[in-house]
C-alpha cells in the first residue's frame, strides 16, 4: 500500500469514530480501562527511566562545564530546562510508544484475526468507536500525566544525583531550579505531551484494526506501529520546535 492510502484509510478510521455510543455506560467503563491499563502499566518503566535521565544529565553537564566563570547552579537550570523541554515529553514518549503502542496493536489484531471485530459489527456495534476511541482518549488523558511526572522525577533525580556524588550541594541545586524559569516552557511541553499521545495510540491502532492474516501479520503490525510512531513523534517533535520556539 502506498503513503495516501494508508494516510486515507487512517482519516477514514479517525472520522468512523465520531458517532453517538450505543450504550454511553458501556464506553465509559471501556475508557477507564483503557486509562488503567495504560497509566498503570507504563508507570514504573516511565519512573525508572525518569530518574535515571535526570542523573545522567546532571552528571553529564558538570563534566562539561569546567569553566570557573560558570556558576554551579547553572547545572541545575540545564537539568530543569532538558527534562521539561525534551527529554521527558520526547524520550518517554518513544518509550511509550513501545510499551503502549505494541500493546494497541497486538490487541485489536488479535481482535480481526480471531473475528471478534465481525461479531461485534454484526451485532451493530460501531467498532471503530467502540475500540478504538476509548484508547485515544484515554492516551490523552494518561499520558501527558505521565510526562509531568517524568518532568518532576527527573528534576529530582538529577538533585539526588548531585548530592550522591558530590558535584552540586542541594541548597545550590534548589537556586539554580529558581532562577529564571521560563513558564512557556512547561505549556510547550504539554504541547507536545498531547501531540505524542495522540500519535503514540492512534497509529497502533490503525495498524492492529487493518491487520490481515495471521499470528504473523499481528507481530508485523506492531513492529510497523512502533516504528511508524517512533519517526513520526521525532517529526512531530521538530514541526512543534520550529514553529512554537
Amino acid at each position: 500500500m502506498s503513503l495516501f492510502t494508508h494516510f486515507g484509510a487512517y482519516l477514514i478510521m479517525l472520522k468512523g469514530m465520531f458517532t453517538k455510543p450505543e450504550n454511553f455506560k458501556m464506553y465509559w467503563k471501556e475508557l477507564m480501562h483503557q486509562c488503567v491499563e495504560i497509566g498503570v502499566g507504563a508507570a514504573p518503566i516511565v519512573i525508572i527511566i525518569s530518574l535515571f535521565l535526570g542523573a545522567v544529565t546532571t552528571v553529564q553537564t558538570a563534566y562539561q562545564l569546567v569553566s570557573p566563570l560558570v556558576p554551579a547552579s547553572t547545572i541545575a537550570q540545564i537539568v530543569r530546562d532538558s527534562m521539561i523541554l525534551e527529554l521527558s515529553p520526547t524520550v518517554v514518549s518513544i518509550v511509550l510508544a513501545g510499551v503502549v503502542g505494541s500493546k494497541i496493536a497486538s490487541e485489536l489484531g488479535n481482535m480481526r484475526i480471531s473475528e471478534q471485530i465481525d461479531a461485534l459489527e454484526i451485532m451493530g456495534i460501531n467498532t471503530k468507536s467502540y475500540l478504538i476511541m476509548p484508547k485515544i482518549l484515554g492516551s490523552l488523558i494518561v499520558i501527558p500525566c505521565l510526562i509531568v511526572i517524568s518532568a518532576v522525577l527527573g528534576i529530582w533525580g538529577g538533585r539526588i544525583a548531585g548530592s550522591m556524588t558530590g558535584i552540586l550541594a542541594t541548597d545550590i541545586y534548589d537556586i539554580g531550579l529558581r532562577q529564571n524559569l521560563n513558564l512557556y516552557n512547561i505549556t510547550f511541553a504539554l504541547y507536545k505531551a498531547y501531540t505524542f499521545a495522540f500519535i503514540v495510540s492512534s497509529i497502533p491502532a490503525y495498524y492492529g484494526y487493518h491487520v490481515k492474516g495471521g499470528a504473523l501479520e499481528i507481530g508485523r503490525a506492531s513492529t510497523s506501529a512502533v516504528v511508524v510512531s517512533c519517526i513520526l513523534i521525532l517529526f512531530a517533535d521538530y514541526a512543534l520546535a520550529a514553529l512554537l520556539l
